[in-house]
């Protein structure tokens, strides 16, 4: 259905009002309160926010069906330095139909299109749909994508599960996955004048870093290669003070392809630091997974391992087809492609194996830079597809 233009000037004024409420990861209180008053006033049956501080709000139809969830996430990474915007950060501002801001693409706009699709249709359909329809605006996505989602996915256990994030109003069907690995060398503590004291772990480490160079990336015909990326590094003592140091530390950022595990990814490096080990009496290394521990607005701790599977729809798979056909007859020329970067999909497809596809507004190269803007045009259609993924997927037949 095309918009009307007070239903269009309803989902701006929603974007706008939840890039106003600053909500970086941690502290999402002022955005999930926003998206909570929006779900109260505009036909939402049930609304909770979780322990970790996502909100889940829920439109009952009048018939038995299948559960959708339109998926985003209302935190936002920070804004470093103000002075370099053009825009304000959290003002919101509308020029020249573009709504500029932290989060407008990334993905405050997508979260607005949803929550307001989700309101429409249910006043355009009379609550003659069967099924429920759930949208979430979820906590802490940009720091541990899909572990606040285990809750939600837990919760209400869904059929298909749209996710928001920018696509170019493409059909996403898939993404390579993340994780974040942690190499350390073990050495011996000396004073730096008398070096050969000691064992220099920043030594043990460049040879473990040129070995692990050797490792070649898996290879996905679809989603492309595994690579590992090496992202920091760090020795102890640091300053180092005269002291050869006994510790070094280095952090490799590798994608995730469809069925590998977090014991077949660490593989390689432990084979690597085996051979290490069996020509060097003195090499000591291990390798593991970075484990994150963040604070929740509402004071629980979330945390897990930095480990997010990849996934990928078949493009003939039933669900995909429906989708993109229902997008296609909402006036959008609709593509179907793959996210270039780690979502929630990697809990909801990755690790629960749910239905997903990826659907949104705006691209994702305006995600996370300077005077990040979405257009108002984007937002409006984005919207329409959502009403007509709805329409298809809770009518009176099963997914």
């Amino acid at each position: 259905m095309e918009l009307n233009q007070s239903q269009q000037q309803h989902v701006i004024a929603l974007c706008e009002a939840l890039i106003k409420a600053q909500s970086y990861s941690g502290d999402e209180s002022q955005a999930a309160k926003v998206l909570h008053q929006f779900m109260q006033s505009n036909h939402f049956d049930d609304i909770v926010i979780d322990k970790y501080g996502s909100v889940l709000g829920c439109i009952h139809g009048n018939f038995e069906g299948p559960t959708v969830l339109l998926d985003g996430h209302i935190d936002t990474v920070p804004v470093p330095d103000p002075t370099k915007w053009s825009h304000a950060p959290f003002g919101g501002e509308r020029i020249n139909g573009k709504i500029y801001g932290r989060g407008t693409s990334d993905m405050k706009g997508a979260v607005a299109a949803m929550a307001c699709a989700a309101s429409f249709f249910a006043k355009i359909s009379d609550r003659q749909f069967a099924g429920k329809l759930y949208v979430s605006g979820v906590v802490h996505e940009e720091c541990f994508e899909g572990i606040a989602a285990r809750a939600i996915s837990k919760s209400i256990k869904p059929d298909l599960v749209v996710i928001g994030e920018a696509s170019g109003l493409d059909l996403k069907i898939g993404q390579r996955g993340r994780a974040e690995i942690v190499v350390e060398t073990f050495g011996v503590p000396a004073h730096s004048a008398n070096p050969q004291k000691g064992v220099n772990a920043v030594y043990l480490m460049c040879e473990l870093i040129r070995a692990l160079d050797e490792i070649l990336p898996p290879k996905d015909s679809v989603l492309g290669e595994g690579v590992a990326v090496l992202t920091d590094i760090i020795s102890t003592p640091y300053p180092g003070a005269s002291v050869v140091p006994s510790h070094c530390r280095a952090t490799y950022d590798r994608r995730l392809l469809v069925g590998e595990t977090t014991e077949s990814v660490l593989e390689p490096y432990q084979q690597v630091i085996s051979a290490l080990q069996k020509m060097n009496p003195n090499f000591k290394a291990c390798v593991s997974y970075a484990h994150g521990v963040e604070r929740c607005y509402t004071g629980v701790e979330i945390e897990g391992d930095r480990f997010f599977p990849g996934w990928c729809a078949k493009k003939e798979d039933g669900y995909v087809q429906k989708a993109l056909a229902a997008i296609r007859k909402e006036g959008i020329d609709a593509q179907l492609a793959y996210y270039p970067f780690c979502t929630n999909g990697s809990h909801y497809a990755g690790e629960a194996h749910i239905n997903t596809i990826g659907f949104g507004p705006s691209v994702e190269t305006l995600a996370h830079v300077i005077d990040e803007y979405i257009e108002e045009e984007q937002l409006v259609k984005a919207t329409q597809g959502y009403i007509g993924i709805c329409k298809a997927f809770l009518s009176n037949k099963s997914l």
